[in-house]
């Protein structure tokens, strides 16, 4: 399955304007030959806590664009919303994934950024998703999920390639291109890290978003613009690394 992971900015609070600017980069990828095409988290509005104003209703706007251009295009698509679900008391950091035929998969952030304040605003999720997509078993996780290593461990498998969207921002971003290798290494399966650039709120992205084999080589990498990443994620690669390094066996 050919995959793209789209780096790109994001109009801070303004869904509409990210909308707008968005699909002549999907076209793009699809155009290509992506099958499955990863936009970053809070594609729509930036980090913002402001949830008063950015928080969609489940399969409001944002869940609507990702739907339509999945079915546009017949392809994979997914970026993370702040969604608020009726009769829950903080919305969500949800990583949606719509499909070509209308079929959307949810994710919610287990792990709300502290530091940042998020855990105020958001609230956290308690369940792990993985999807098949084209015999590709995809699993779902959301930027700071990425320091939490048991967590892939625990999905690792039944997955062939994690999907991380993030806005890591520049200050640690050694840690970004850091953690997204090792995830891949100790689990030998693909890593997308799709993240923003630009800069949002008092915050600056650079990017480095990386698509990574389960040998943690660097199939696909960008720095500090918006770019477009290409590779080839083939499920038989994941089996045959851990055939022939059956590392996960000796875990105790």
């Amino acid at each position: 399955m050919k995959v793209a992971a789209i780096q790109h900015d994001i109009v801070w609070e303004d869904a509409r304007a990210n909308h707008e600017r968005l699909p002549p980069l999907i076209a793009t990828a699809s155009g290509a030959g992506a099958e499955l095409v990863v936009l970053t988290e809070m594609f729509a509005s930036g980090f913002s806590m402001n949830v008063s104003s950015t928080a969609e209703p489940r399969g409001g706007p944002s869940t609507q664009f990702l739907v339509s251009q999945a079915a546009t295009h017949g392809i994979w698509l997914c970026g993370s919303i702040a969604e608020q679900t009726a009769g829950e008391a903080k919305p969500h950091n949800t990583l949606v994934l719509a499909g070509p035929d209308g079929e959307v998969h949810r994710y919610r952030k287990i792990h709300p950024f502290t530091y940042s304040g998020e855990s105020d605003h958001f609230g956290a999720g308690n369940e792990f998703v993985t999807v098949d997509i084209k015999g590709v078993r995809t699993t779902l996780f959301v930027c700071y999920d990425l320091r939490f290593a048991d967590e892939f461990w625990a999905t690792a498998a039944d997955t062939d390639l994690y999907v991380v969207v993030a806005n890591w921002p520049a200050a640690r971003r050694h840690h970004w291109t850091t953690l997204l290798r090792a995830r891949a290494i100790e689990n030998q399966a693909y890593v997308i890290g799709c993240n923003r650039v630009g800069a949002g709120g008092d915050l600056k992205y650079t990017g480095d978003s990386q698509i990574i084999d389960p040998m943690g080589d660097i199939l696909a990498s960008a720095s500090t613009e918006e770019a477009i990443l290409y590779a080839e994620v083939v499920s038989d690669a994941v089996r045959e690394t851990r055939e022939k390094l059956p590392f996960s066996k000796d875990r105790r």
